[in-house]
């Protein structure tokens, strides 16, 4: 039986404590990439793509070691053995995939200005041009540089909202299914008085006890 109201209540909760302030400022912290460079911007790209089938906390210290060599690299070979002489897992795909990212790497800012407020057709743009990038990987991306309104819908996500009642549970997301689960989210995002972007926050922290990126 769905039970929406247990979990409202528990992302209502947040709002009373502390944690509601720490989504906050990590959300004010997204916002900045808005004002920022096409490398930042290429960085957090890249950031999301190691993001693929590995967890949060490894790609944050993949990312971290590599750092600015994200910017100088230029080929799926050379991003290849950069992942893997720092313990990236997948490193042949994702190299491929960082290379073919470098096209954009001094244009990226442009890329996203063009959109304007139209999240959605942005996050089409690149599922259809960033080789490694879906719906997820897309919508991690522009939340993390500054975009509130489309939901991350990974396996966290979904086991909540499965063990809730409000979906069945989900082996893959084709584009239709991830629309439609995004519906479910921006309605309790709405309910619960926040952007999809601070509820993915939100229910990140309610399924691992932790608030990332």
């Amino acid at each position: 039986m769905p039970n929406e109201k247990e979990l409202l209540d528990k992302i209502k909760a947040l709002t009373r404590s502390g944690t509601r302030t720490v989504i906050d400022q990590r959300m004010a912290e997204f916002k900045t990439f808005r004002r920022r460079s096409s490398h930042d911007n290429f960085k957090e790209l890249c950031f999301c793509i190691l993001t693929g089938n590995c967890g949060a906390e490894a790609s944050l210290k993949l990312h971290a070691a590599i750092g600015d060599r994200f910017l100088t690299c230029s080929c799926p070979e050379e991003f290849t053995k950069l992942l893997k002489d720092n313990g990236g897992r997948f490193y042949n795909n994702k190299g491929r995939f960082l290379g073919n990212a470098c096209q954009y790497r001094d244009d990226l800012k442009d890329i996203l200005d063009s959109f304007g407020n139209d999240e959605q057709a942005l996050r089409e743009w690149l599922v259809k041009h960033v080789d490694g990038f879906g719906y997820k990987e897309s919508s991690h991306f522009l939340r993390n540089v500054g975009y509130e309104n489309v939901a991350i819908i990974d396996f966290h996500i979904i086991d909540l909202l499965a063990a809730h009642g409000l979906i069945e549970k989900q082996k893959g997301l084709g584009k239709k299914k991830y629309l439609e689960i995004e519906g479910i989210l921006r309605d309790i995002a709405r309910k619960a008085g926040m952007s999809l972007g601070a509820l993915d926050l939100a229910l990140w922290f309610i399924e691992t006890g932790k608030i990332l990126k």
